[in-house]
């Protein structure tokens, strides 16, 4: 299980201060979550796309998570344009889509998918030890910098464990159908998950008290800010202003 995979690279956007991939990443996402009608929405989005180049992002991997997002917003599709009263725009059996419904789920298909992208670009391109670096100097509460680290450690650690109870049930010739013996097989792999967590868990535990730990973690090295870094932190606040004032935010209109 890997999660790192966007941040092995050397682009120019891989080689940015985490401290001002927070600063710009953070207020992008609400201008773009806030803005009004389709074409702002869709400038966000290509915006996002360039970044992707920029960051020479590998596209077969980006689609792949694109495509758990998209996943729930076709079933907005569904729903959303036959719910919203307007002009007609198609009718299907008893059901009638208006431009008003089909417009406002284009525009959240457009923010969903901009902001995942641009997420990716811009934070998946660092390591996640150094975005928690990050955040404790942004001064984050530590305790929930301490469960985003914990967190990313050891979700691959719960996921070999998973495996390892998935081969062991595959060994055993279980093959998965629609009975009770199929469901009592899955609950005892996932109480068996449960259980091996809790056990390595005190033991993680008791082995950080050994070595001394005292809630926090004493950090060797820190940031520099260079000149690439103010530049690019100057540059995403003149394009988030020029977002706002092209488009508009919907909290405003």
């Amino acid at each position: 299980m890997h999660l790192e995979e966007f941040a092995e690279g050397n682009s120019f956007i891989h080689r940015l201060d985490p401290r001002i991939k927070f600063l710009t990443i953070l207020p992008l996402v609400f201008i773009i979550a806030a803005m009004s009608g389709v074409e702002g929405p869709l400038a966000a989005l290509v915006m996002s796309v360039v970044f992707v180049v920029i960051a020479k992002l590998n596209l077969k991997k980006l689609l792949l998570r694109l495509l758990a997002v998209n996943v729930f917003i076709a079933f907005l599709w569904l729903f959303l344009p036959f719910s919203y009263h307007g002009e007609a725009l198609f009718q299907i059996g008893f059901l009638t889509a208006t431009r008003e419904g089909v417009m406002h789920v284009l525009s959240i298909t457009f923010k969903s998918n901009a902001i995942v992208i641009m997420t990716i670009a811009i934070l998946g391109t660092s390591e996640v030890f150094s975005l928690a670096h990050a955040l404790l100097h942004l001064r984050a509460p530590q305790k929930l910098v301490l469960l985003f680290f914990f967190f990313y450690r050891y979700i691959t650690v719960l996921h070999t464990e998973y495996i390892k109870l998935k081969k062991a049930m595959l060994i055993r010739c279980f093959k998965p159908h629609s009975n009770m013996h199929t469901y009592r097989t899955f609950a005892y792999l996932v109480g068996m998950l449960i259980i091996r967590s809790f056990e390595r868990s005190n033991r993680i535990y008791n082995a950080m008290l050994c070595r001394g730990f005292k809630n926090n973690f004493p950090l060797a090295s820190h940031f520099e800010l260079n000149k690439v870094d103010i530049a690019f932190l100057l540059c995403m606040i003149i394009v988030m202003l020029l977002l706002v004032k092209t488009f508009g935010l919907s909290i405003v209109n």
